[in-house]
């Protein structure tokens, strides 16, 4: 929390201007993400301190304009006006603006300059501008809009000294003597004015950029390359993380039997060994492959491909209504579908929006990757399909696929049944080709792997612990004559968890699944990736040699290899995720919405995975 009596300042500013990076670059790892109230419109605010002053930095959503047309510009708004109950309103504006695009920025900042606050102006890419043949005059631009005028290389730390000074005296930055016109006609004017006396040089093209986007953007050559990314990025997933994954299963395994070597026998003992550990462990073993997921997406998005990945398959997303917006949400729930849907507030169309929110969880999550990663490593030969290609890859990639070809086809089927809503021109920015700095990816990748070990140490933690209590009770009397194999699984089949098992059994043996995949199913309704945790104590439970989760579901009759695909189609598909069917519900503001999703997708998935039962097993 910041601290009372602190300086508040807006950071405002289009998508692809700096904003982002000016906010890390001056509040560090300092910031607080949340929701504002009443809205899903995700708002960061960071503290730092200025000559001994507290400065809170609310970094607003990205917008072209203070006219919305969707509900995150819309907020920029209701926070600048004071208008968001419980978020106070900023005493002064930081207006970013690309050195490069200055032309359209100067619209925005004209309407700023209309609001009566304290403004001041920051010109990023300044490098950039220099290395473009560009030459801006910031002390012209100073004295034309009568703000004071700063430029910074954020990334790169430049300039930062100067902005420091400048946003701890909001009162005494300058105002312009004559507020810029309203009328968007006579605003060009004063646009063309500004530009006419302030950049005497305008910047060329990037002949680099122009060069390799007439591959990247070309209709053919832009779609094969598209199609060798993503071969390639999952190819990297699987060949890159499986050394240090063998590493962290072979310390959970060793601490597992340390506990038990260790401590007196007893229900304690079994708890932390395997309750705790078995558990949290078994879903821990995937984090390098979480890693190498979003460091591949955030590489890719930092060095700007994905914004021409988007303008690639807009054709696609045309034919079944949706649009580049969308595309950005549903690459977005690649990572998390909340992040995804909360991302489809930049969509204007009311309809549109909706649904992309009712198939982003189709996209494949990272919450999925333990699980396909666990059966593929368990059931795939690790074996070469044709040079570098793995078969174990190609699986993964096709998993992927197969949930993108879903919200597709589920998008078609959605556009032409939900309710009509107005459709407005979609507009995309390719930013130019820059090189992340090493920072910003360990920054962005360790703030998403950091909120998969939050939720390893809580709601899976959680999760286990109740689970090995169902397991292990209530005691059973065990008959006589039984090995300990044979007791312990008579254990467990008459345990809490077990009769859960039993009871949910017939429902889903026509999918070839037993009352042990049918208890990780009813846990994974909680998170999807908790089946494994709940696999890993069921036969933690009922096994008496130390094996592995992997060999100890390879010994299993029931994971044949029918029953293996039939699993991996059923988690494309079902949606077990509360967090995303509540954030469902705040997004539509209605629970309708949310139980039509899940309704849908799992019966999809049951009918799925039946087909796909059978048709293995007729080919075996």
């Amino acid at each position: 929390m910041s601290q009372a009596g602190a300086l508040r300042l807006g950071l405002l500013g289009s998508p692809n201007s700096g904003k982002t990076t000016l906010f890390n670059a001056l509040t560090g790892l300092r910031a607080k993400v949340g929701n504002y109230p009443g809205v899903t419109v995700e708002h960061r605010e960071g503290e730092t301190q200025v000559d001994g002053r507290s400065v809170v930095v609310i970094d607003l959503p990205g917008t072209y304009s203070l006219t919305p047309i969707s509900p995150d510009e819309a907020v920029v708004n209701q926070v600048i006006e004071g208008r968001v109950a419980g978020v106070g309103a900023p005493d002064g504006l930081v207006i970013t603006v690309d050195a490069c695009t200055l032309d359209r920025s100067l619209l925005l900042v004209a309407q700023a300059l209309r609001l009566d606050k304290p403004c001041c102006l920051v010109v990023t890419m300044v490098d950039e501008l220099r290395a473009r043949g560009g030459h801006l005059d910031l002390h012209r631009l100073s004295d034309a809009l009568g703000i004071p005028v700063a430029g910074v290389i954020g990334h790169r730390g430049l300039g930062l000294d100067h902005l420091r000074e400048l946003l701890g005296r909001p009162e005494n930055w300058s105002r312009p003597p004559i507020l810029p016109p309203d009328e968007p006609a006579e605003r060009a004017g004063w646009v063309a004015s500004v530009l006419e006396t302030v950049l005497h040089e305008r910047p060329g093209r990037s002949r680099t950029t122009d060069a390799v986007d007439r591959i990247v953007l070309h209709p053919v050559a832009g779609t094969v390359l598209f199609a060798t990314v993503m071969v390639l990025f999952f190819q990297l997933i699987f060949a890159w993380a499986q050394p240090a994954m063998d590493l962290i299963d072979g310390a959970v395994a060793a601490a597992v039997g340390w506990l038990h070597a260790t401590l007196p026998a007893g229900l304690v003992t079994d708890l932390l060994a395997d309750g705790v550990l078995a558990g949290v462990g078994a879903v821990i073993i995937f984090l390098p492959q979480i890693v190498l997921l979003f460091t591949l997406l955030y590489l890719l998005d930092d060095l700007g491909y994905m914004a021409r990945a988007a303008f690639v398959v807009d054709r696609v997303m045309g034919r079944v209504g949706l649009e580049g917006r969308a595309f950005v949400s549903l690459l977005s729930s690649y990572a998390c579908a909340v992040p995804g849907i909360m991302a489809t507030r930049t969509i204007p169309s009311p309809r549109k929006r909706l649904v992309t929110i009712l198939v982003s969880p189709l996209m494949t999550c990272s919450a999925r990757l333990p699980v396909y990663a666990l059966l593929i490593a368990t059931f795939v030969p690790a074996t070469s399909v044709w040079g570098p290609l793995g078969l174990q890859g190609l699986v993964l990639l096709g998993l992927y696929l197969l949930g993108a070809t879903a919200a597709m086809v589920a998008a078609a089927v959605l556009n032409r049944t939900l309710r009509a809503g107005g459709d407005i021109p979609f507009t995309l920015e390719l930013p130019p080709y820059r090189v992340p700095p090493v920072r910003l990816v360990v920054s962005q990748v360790w703030s998403s792997a950091s909120a998969f070990l939050r939720r390893a140490g809580t709601i899976i933690l959680a999760v286990s612990i109740v689970l090995w209590f169902l397991l292990s009770f209530p005691r059973s009397d065990v008959p006589p004559g039984l090995s300990p194999d044979e007791a312990s699984r008579h254990s467990l089949e008459h345990s809490a968890a077990g009769t859960l098992g039993r009871f949910v059994e017939p429902a889903i043996a026509p999918l070839g699944f037993d009352w042990k995949i049918g208890v990780g199913l009813v846990a994974s309704l909680a998170a999807r990736e908790v089946i494994v945790a709940t696999l890993a104590q069921v036969y933690a439970v009922g096994e008496e040699d130390a094996v592995s989760l992997r060999e100890a579901i390879r010994r299993d009759p029931v994971f044949d290899p029918p029953t293996v695909a039939a699993l991996l189609v059923f988690f494309v598909f079902a949606l077990q995720c509360m967090s995303t069917l509540a954030v469902m519900r705040r997004e539509t503001n209605s629970w309708r919405w949310p139980a039509f999703a899940f309704g849908y997708m799992l019966t999809l998935a049951y009918v799925t995975s039946f087909a796909t039962h059978r048709i293995v097993a007729a080919l075996l």
